[in-house]
């Protein structure tokens, strides 16, 4: 639960400043960044859910790196106005893949990979 609260808020913050830093990602309202986010986040945490243990940080990150891109590029493109070319959706991949790498370390680390068999 930890890491899907702090991907509600990393991942639409980290949109919101590629629109505003790079000429190659670009909005037109603040909701489009948010929806994407939030599934950037919910695809991230079940992902996370499946992929992650002791071992697969690494690997981990790099399929959250191609989801990101994947929906970062059509999804975006999906509203009107919005404009996000492919180097646009790399960058945006490339920042939240180094945010995710620490994520994976630190929930690793903390045990927070176990799953519970009930």
């Amino acid at each position: 639960m930890t890491s899907f609260i702090m991907k509600v808020i990393i991942c639409p913050l980290a949109l919101m400043l590629s629109d505003w830093l790079f000429a190659s990602v670009e909005f037109t309202t603040y909701t489009q960044p948010i929806i994407i986010g939030l599934i950037l986040a919910v695809v991230g945490t079940i992902m996370e859910f499946i992929l992650l243990r002791r071992g697969t940080v690494w690997m981990s990150t790099f399929m959250d790196f191609i989801a990101t891109f994947l929906i970062v590029y059509f999804v975006s493109n999906w509203y009107e106005g919005a404009v996000v070319t492919l180097w646009g959706a790399l960058l945006v991949s490339l920042i939240l893949g180094v945010a995710e790498y620490f994520t994976h370390r630190w929930l690793v680390g903390n045990g927070k990979t176990k799953k519970s068999h009930a």
